[in-house]
């Protein structure tokens, strides 16, 4: 024990007395990278943690930019995803240690202050300060490992059959020269999809209206339950050049009830039945020359109230109409209108029910058959007013120059949801060829406010 006493003194007197030029020694070692102009004993401790950790602190402060944080390779193994490495356990496995007394004074200073004179002792020391940090991940969380020191090195380096081939002369030359088309692309299979010109949908409503008025109401009236269908197919053909060709299937069936018709519960208030096509050849930028033909009618018989007289029927009347015009068309985003214009039309009407009265339609008593030649003028618009509003209305005047018949329907649907709507149907016509009742007027208007289920595909 006194040995090591004595021992131990004098290496407290020996570090007491470092020369001053074993001072400046130090100075010059520790300068390039502390910035410092003056190092002592007293101070190495700091300038030591300025040199080892200040590149640490600087990442807290905001103030101080990151070009000048320099970057240190020896750590990376902190920074990549953590992997299991053989080093650490290395280490701590081998009992290799010496105590040796330096030759020198600075080598002592050097030893026992960890400071680095030369790269090889500092990446030592490097390897040694994240050997230990990685063994301490390891024992606290294991779970963190991604992969093995072994894994990592049994990867091939990335295209290491690509050889770069050196050369000792360079010619300018060669720099403007064009480079070599490759002109083997191998073999593509092409896919040629004819087009397909058509486009099909439709639509589809079912519209119900309800009113209740007890027997004993004071101002009297009766209550009315009304059922409105509505379904619309359409196939469309336009070859985005020249020809457009439209086909529409309208289907329209209503019923209600009327507490004052005695002979049945219920009664149709509307019942159409209409197809329709249409046969454009552009002539100019929205003007088609057109051909359409239309024909109409119902399905069931309609009777007049509290008896069985059969006002109309399937075929009576039946409507077919066909011809030969101009077609302007006007389509946006929130437009499409549709104006045929036609100078040669012709109107056959057919009353095909021995129980339905020709002359209510215009046909003479005791005719089947009706041919007219005319003029005609149809017009349909769709506008969306709003997203959740929009028009349908449907123009229809045609004339032999002798009596005139003209209808005027109007769709207000008011949308709600994809599935739920509301609609306002009013329907205005105006006919002098058929037969007017006494104290009666040409002109008819039927309208109807429903609320219901609505569907467009």
């Amino acid at each position: 024990m006194k040995n090591v006493s004595f021992f131990l003194l004098i290496l407290f007197i020996s570090v007491l007395s470092v020369s001053a030029q074993n001072q400046r020694s130090i100075k010059e070692h520790l300068k390039p990278s502390l910035k410092v102009d003056v190092i002592t004993l007293d101070t190495m401790p700091s300038a030591l943690y300025q040199y080892y950790f200040g590149s640490l602190d600087s990442l807290n402060n905001d103030t101080v930019p990151m070009r000048y944080i320099e970057s240190d390779p020896d750590y990376y193994r902190l920074f990549i995803p953590i992997a299991f490495y053989y080093s650490p356990i290395e280490e701590v496995s081998n009992m290799k240690w010496a105590f040796q007394m330096p030759d020198t004074l600075p080598e002592l200073g050097k030893t026992l202050l960890h400071y680095d004179t030369i790269p090889f002792t500092k990446t030592a020391n490097a390897k040694s300060f994240v050997n230990r940090a990685l063994l301490s991940l390891y024992l606290a969380n294991p779970t963190c490992i991604v992969t093995t020191e072994g894994r990592i090195m049994s990867r091939n380096a990335f295209r290491e059959d690509v050889r770069v081939k050196m050369s000792s002369e360079a010619k300018v030359m060669k720099l403007f020269q064009p480079e070599k088309v490759n002109e083997d692309v191998g073999e593509a299979r092409v896919i040629i999809h004819k087009p397909n010109w058509w486009v099909t949908g439709g639509s589809g409503s079912l519209q119900m209206t309800q009113n209740y008025i007890s027997g004993n109401w004071y101002k009297g009236g009766e209550s009315t339950n009304s059922v409105l269908g509505n379904l619309q197919l359409y196939a469309n053909y336009n070859d985005k050049e020249k020809i457009q060709f439209e086909n529409l299937l309208e289907v329209k069936m209503g019923f209600n009830t009327v507490a004052s018709d005695t002979v049945r519960q219920y009664r149709i208030n509307t019942d159409v039945f209409r197809v329709y096509s249409k046969l454009g050849v552009q002539a100019a930028s929205k003007w088609y020359y057109t051909i359409s033909s239309e024909l109409n009618t119902q399905f069931f018989n309609n009777y007049k109230t509290n008896t069985n007289t059969v006002v109309s029927s399937f075929l009576a009347p039946a409507n077919f109409m066909f011809s030969i015009g101009m077609d302007y068309k006007l389509k946006n985003k929130k437009i499409n209108l549709s104006v045929l214009m036609s100078p040669a039309s012709y109107n056959l009407r057919y009353v095909g029910n021995s129980k339905v009265d020709e002359t209510h339609f215009g046909l003479d008593e005791g005719k089947k058959v009706l041919h007219t030649v005319g003029s005609k003028l149809e017009s349909t618009l769709v506008w969306t007013i709003i997203p959740s509003v929009k028009l349908n209305s449907r123009l229809y005047y045609f004339t032999n120059y002798e009596k005139v018949e003209a209808e005027w329907e109007n769709t207000f649907n008011f949308v709600l949801n994809r599935y739920l709507s509301t609609k306002l149907f009013v329907h205005a016509r105006y006919d002098d060829g058929s037969k007017r009742g006494e104290g009666k007027s040409y002109f008819q208007l039927k309208e109807l406010l429903s609320f219901g289920i609505n569907y467009t595909w």
